[in-house]
């Protein structure tokens, strides 16, 4: 495991507590993207440092089915946000290349403001058992999987689920995100 202290874990077991019984309208927060595809170009523009106004968060958790980012702070809810998954986004990353996005417990390891996906926040995959997995299968388990907002360069509209593995978010999105989560910050990513 991890070794995360036991507050992050049981934090982020309430908060997939409070996520699956909150089905209430979905919170203010930037979404990105709609059913059938994604416009995320739409969306306001970059927030000044400082100003997404939600605090810290303690905790992330990720419902890849829902297509649903959270963030938490003791438990309570900070904000949620639309995402974007890997090209093949059901069951884990088990190989480089498979267009999947891991599941399991990461920590957010680092923060990229020269991303050419706009902003980019590093989740620590793989871990001790996404390595052992893959050499007991003989493959590269991959790496670089990150939270970020849309490619710099983007010309046109991005089908659902377009990344190599990664969870993607409007700009507007990983703005906030950015300011609201350090490095060290627990991640949990389920089905």
């Amino acid at each position: 495991m991890l070794g995360w202290k036991n507050g992050a874990a049981a934090g982020l077991a309430t908060a997939l507590v409070l996520v699956m019984a909150w089905v209430g309208p979905a919170s203010a927060a930037p979404q990105s993207g709609r059913a059938g595809g994604t416009d995320l170009a739409l969306l306001p523009g970059p927030r000044a440092p400082g100003a997404s106004g939600i605090g810290k968060a303690d905790s992330i958790l990720v419902l890849k089915g829902m297509r649903k980012l959270f963030l938490f702070r003791d438990g309570r809810l900070l904000r949620s946000y639309a995402i974007n998954l890997g090209w093949s986004p059901k069951g884990h990353k088990e190989e480089e290349g498979d267009g999947r996005t891991p599941e399991g417990l990461y920590i957010i390891d680092g923060r990229n403001p020269n991303s050419g996906f706009h902003l980019s926040l590093h989740i620590s995959y793989p871990n001790e058992v996404d390595l052992a997995r893959a050499a007991h299968t003989g493959f590269s388990a991959g790496g670089d999987i990150m939270i970020h907002g849309i490619p710099n360069a983007r010309r046109k509209r991005l089908p659902r689920d377009w990344t190599e593995g990664c969870i993607a978010v409007s700009n507007a999105a990983i703005h906030e995100i950015w300011q609201a989560v350090d490095d060290g910050t627990p991640i949990e990513i389920r089905p």
